[in-house]
């Protein structure tokens, strides 16, 4: 298995620097998450309805901890619930890049295999979130059309999972029922 380093950037001195595996985990956690940027993020989700300032708090939450996975998944969130799946693919595509580097895997999830990181224990946190995002970038691809691309993915999840912990059979039956040409109601 690959030794990931994760170049981060220190939001006061701009420089870039490698976390631990230890604190990569505890990022997908919320640790290290700066209290502004946590609030920032509670007041996105406090002004849903308001697109306009929500997201305004999503960006300042974001010029506060850029890269951090709960940020990730605050603006991944906002755009899926809105349903504007394709801001919300942007931001999977990205977090899955970022879920890439974390465990040490190539950025082209199409490269990971099930050698690459502690697929099987869905204890090991790193790998379950590259997995999950890898299940989210499936489905919105899905649900957007680009139907190759997203069995592509649940195709690679089967491979990295194949005791199928995170439910990426459910959206292989889909494409198959879509196939056959089931509805779906």
């Amino acid at each position: 298995m690959a030794n990931p380093a994760v170049n981060s950037i220190d939001v006061e001195s701009g420089s870039a620097y490698t976390l631990s595996e230890e604190e990569r985990i505890a990022e997908c956690l919320g640790a290290g998450l700066p209290p502004e940027a946590e609030q920032h993020l509670r007041l996105a989700g406090q002004n849903y309805a308001n697109d306009q300032v929500a997201l305004a708090h999503l960006q300042a939450a974001w010029d506060l901890a850029p890269g951090h996975a709960a940020v990730y998944i605050g603006k991944y969130r906002f755009y899926f619930y809105k349903n504007r799946l394709a801001d919300a693919l942007a931001v999977g595509t990205e977090c899955l890049a970022k879920a890439a580097r974390d465990n040490g895997l190539p950025e082209d999830w199409r490269l990971a295999s099930p050698g690459s990181a502690d697929f099987s224990s869905f204890g090991a946190l790193l790998p379950r979130f590259f997995l999950f995002t890898l299940k989210g970038y499936a489905y919105l691809n899905l649900r957007l059309g680009n139907l190759e691309e997203g069995r592509a993915a649940v195709e690679k999840l089967l491979e990295l999972d194949p005791t199928d912990k995170v439910g990426a059979k459910v959206l292989l039956e889909v494409i198959e029922r879509q196939a056959r040409g089931e509805d779906e109601d």
